[in-house]
């Protein structure tokens, strides 16, 4: 029995997918998370073998949110399920560890074909991503094509996520369990870095970078 977790931030994409992978006489959803933080501590709980992860996610995003479970966890899978095409974001997926990428828009007989591809050990990407692009991702972002992922640090991310999500100074600082001068810390060394000065500037490039959306 494969035992999977759902993470996506609609629940009405979760209660589809479940109902039909409930179908599957090998596949049990043992779990579901609305946020990135919520499916890393699900993760180290339960550990699925496999986690549907969707990269737009409030808190924490699907991208940091893998690579903290293949950090902190062994031997689970992660398969992308994504509205995003765009080469950053199937590189930095596939970088943090990810093991399959498919598009929302697939088919659902292709996520359980993929999903028993990944617990085979092998990745498995849509046929939706070209093979040229696809070999783009797996070698190294272009230098003139600096992203989030290259110029912030992880907790850098973290913090910019909260910020463009509105979190207030005291909440963000809650969330991750560190001070208040820390936050504002982060957040002076995220404005010079990005040469940003505002936090309407600062929201713009979350969303445009894909660490948070206009949800």
């Amino acid at each position: 029995m494969i035992k999977l977790i759902l993470a996506d931030d609609h629940k009405i994409v979760r209660d589809g997918l479940k109902a039909l992978l409930e179908k599957q006489p090998d596949i049990k959803v043992i779990a579901e998370a609305a946020d990135g933080i919520t499916t890393v501590k699900l993760a180290k709980k339960l550990l699925p073998d496999v986690i549907i992860m969707d990269i737009g996610m409030k808190d924490l995003n699907g991208i940091d949110a893998t690579k903290k479970i293949m950090e902190e966890t062994k031997g689970i899978k992660v398969i992308a399920l994504s509205m995003h095409s765009d080469k950053r974001f199937v590189i930095e997926m596939l970088k943090a560890g990810a093991s399959g990428y498919l598009l929302k828009d697939s088919a659902f007989e292709e996520l359980t074909i993929a999903i028993n591809t990944v617990m085979s050990g092998q990745p498995y990407l849509s046929p939706k991503i070209t093979d040229v692009v696809l070999k783009e991702y797996i070698h190294s972002m272009p230098k003139s094509e600096p992203s989030a992922f290259s110029t912030l640090t992880s907790r850098e991310r973290e913090v910019l996520q909260l910020i463009a999500e509105g979190k207030s100074t005291k909440e963000i600082a809650s969330l991750l369990n560190i001070s208040i001068k820390t936050v504002e810390t982060h957040r002076q060394q995220i404005m010079e870095k990005l040469n940003i000065r505002s936090v309407a500037q600062l929201t713009k490039y979350a969303i445009r970078e894909g660490l948070t959306s206009l949800e």
